[in-house]
């Protein structure tokens, strides 16, 4: 098959399905896999598609910049709080549990009961401060450098803090949740901390509203195996939801 013939092919492909992993078109092409990653090179410097971890994604697809944290805190309120419900239903007294970044984040962090009693680690300020006046609560900040709105940390000092930190249960942040691609996100720098939370956690739970669903963000943190699935607020594409219950995960929808 001639390059301009491959390329052709891997656009098709891309555009039917919004995102296609690197091992799909290795198939699809019979070439090897370093010969597909020199075309999605060529593919992307043309403009014909957006290269993500493992695959490529369609220009077409959502993705680009995060809104700012002002921006996404006053949408979909009472659904975030009725996904915040759902996900503090999981929560036991006595566990250490790590909240992670965003607006979802924040609401998980005000739904815990006041009679809860056990440990909340987290990268983000903001889950800190609306847990800060609560008695039974011992609160673990990672530290690192702080990314303004959402004021999370990161860098190498938030991961080597929860490298030893091994959490019960963990809510993740998303910037995409999708299908063939998995968990991604917008801070390069930041999913590295989540790989680690999630690594490092007995069960983890992604949190992601109607918006991310089938959005794929410019880096990828991990397939569903890797969690024990997704608490979100509405109804999941059944693609994605046989994705999630493939790799043994569970939907929980609020």
């Amino acid at each position: 098959m001639l390059p301009v013939e491959r390329h052709q092919a891997i656009i098709a492909a891309v555009n039917a399905t919004r995102v296609v992993t690197t091992e799909h078109l290795v198939q699809l092409l019979g070439v090897s896999p370093e010969t597909v990653r020199r075309d999605l090179g060529v593919l992307e410097e043309q403009g014909s598609l957006r290269r993500v971890h493992g695959g490529a994604a369609s220009i077409q697809a959502e993705g680009g910049e995060e809104p700012p944290y002002s921006e996404r805190s006053s949408l979909a309120h009472e659904n975030k709080e009725r996904l915040a419900a759902a996900a503090v239903s999981l929560i036991e007294t006595g566990q250490t549990i790590v909240i992670d970044i965003g607006t979802t984040a924040v609401e998980v962090a005000r739904a815990i009961p006041h009679t809860f009693r056990g440990t909340v680690a987290t990268p983000s300020l903001l889950v800190a401060a609306e847990l800060a006046d609560r008695p039974g609560i011992d609160i673990l900040v990672s530290g690192g450098r702080v990314r303004s709105g959402d004021l999370a940390c990161a860098n190498a000092h938030a991961k080597a803090f929860f490298e030893d930190l091994y959490a019960d249960l963990a809510f993740v942040g998303s910037g995409g949740v999708d299908e063939i691609i998995g968990l991604t996100d917008f801070h390069l720098d930041e999913v590295d901390v989540r790989k680690t939370i999630i690594r490092n956690s007995a069960h983890s739970y992604v949190l992601a509203d109607a918006s991310k669903l089938g959005r794929v963000a410019p880096y990828r943190v991990c397939d569903f195996t890797a969690l024990d699935g997704l608490i979100t607020d509405s109804a999941v594409p059944e693609n994605l939801a046989a994705a999630i219950e493939d790799a043994g995960g569970i939907v929980l929808s609020a």
